[in-house]
């Protein structure tokens, strides 16, 4: 039996505990600064509010406070925390852990350099002070939190620049429902499952379009979100390709990309902005809710610009930035997407 300590205890984070407890694993859930109330309720009976589930009788909870005890004698440490809680993650917790303890993280997004290069959470985070010398590595792929938590059927990578240590991971939360597939290819996994939350907005415009024309509740038209979902992903592999990452790791961004359009709060924002609102509207309407899609959109527009790569190679993103930053609503430029 090992120690596997999650920092971080939203509806992801938590979820990862249930394939943890499911090998035997002692499970130590840290909330954040953000997860107050979750730690709360789930120190009382184990019912996880947000996850609405009960938490595997093997889990036990700590607040941010009692992280120091959380993280004594564990043998893997995962970071349980979105993109927006990466420097939180990073100034927090990451400095105060010994640099032999394995790190997983399950955050989604990518960071740009001055220079417009595109690099993963694991190498930015590597770099931060305190940071040197960690095993810093993230897991991809299509996963719902509450489906993992279920244990449906559910096939992930595992990235990081060490595939001994990744087999070793792999080991501790592989099971006959979680099927986890190592790989060495850091940016390519990280990039093509980051940029699902960009297009995953995109292929829901066609969701709006058709409500907006039909009414709310009306039959979905699937050519349309079929094409956009097309354009996503030769959007991504092209990507991929001025990142550096295998074209190969298209697979895991298009896996990602199709669970995220069924549902969530980046389905809603498309299909929003798809019925006619502008971006300041629809943002008002899911006020207080994390927008990564926005996020990572601006983070990559903008650095494809620094380092003058053709934009218009990238027509669907960039519509989707425009209609964020420039307050247009959706006119998808169709005709730009032939070859």
């Amino acid at each position: 039996m090992s120690i596997i300590t999650i920092v971080g205890a939203g509806m992801m984070g938590s979820a990862m505990s249930y394939p943890a407890s499911d090998n035997g694993h002692e499970i130590r859930l840290v909330g954040t600064p953000l997860d107050r109330e979750i730690i709360e309720r789930a120190k009382k009976d184990g019912y996880h509010i947000t996850l609405k589930r009960q938490l595997p009788k093997n889990v036990t909870c700590f607040q941010i406070e009692e992280l120091s005890e959380a993280l004594k004698d564990c043998d893997l440490l995962i970071g349980g925390v979105s993109s927006f809680g990466v420097e939180w993650f990073a100034e927090k917790v990451l400095p105060i852990i010994p640099k032999s303890l394995p790190v997983l993280s399950i955050t989604k997004g990518l960071h740009a350099n001055d220079d417009g290069r595109l690099i993963s959470f694991p190498d930015y985070l590597a770099a931060k002070p305190g940071c040197d010398g960690l095993s810093l590595n993230a897991v991809g792929g299509p996963c719902i939190s509450f489906e993992l938590a279920d244990r449906h059927h559910t096939v992930v990578a595992f990235c990081g620049h060490d595939m001994e240590t990744l087999k070793k991971i792999k080991a501790l939360l592989s099971t006959e429902y979680y099927h986890i597939n190592p790989t060495t290819d850091v940016i390519g996994i990280e990039l093509a499952v980051a940029m699902k939350n960009a297009y995953a907005l995109g292929v829901s415009l066609a969701i709006g379009l058709a409500e907006a024309k039909n009414g709310e509740g009306c039959t979905e038209e699937y050519n349309p979100q079929a094409g956009l979902f097309t354009q996503s992903t030769r959007e991504i592999r092209q990507l991929l390709e001025i990142a550096g990452g295998s074209p190969e790791q298209i697979i895991y961004g298009a896996g990602d990309l199709y669970v995220t359009v069924f549902g969530g709060r980046t389905r809603r924002i498309g299909t929003l902005l798809g019925r006619g609102m502008t971006y300041t509207e629809a943002a008002e309407v899911l006020k207080g809710v994390t927008l990564e899609s926005v996020a990572i959109t601006k983070v990559v527009i903008e650095a494809l610009k620094k380092s003058n790569n053709n934009v218009e190679k990238f027509p669907l993103l960039q519509h989707i930035y425009d209609i964020i930053t420039k307050g247009i609503t959706v006119d998808v430029p169709w005709e730009k997407f032939e070859q």
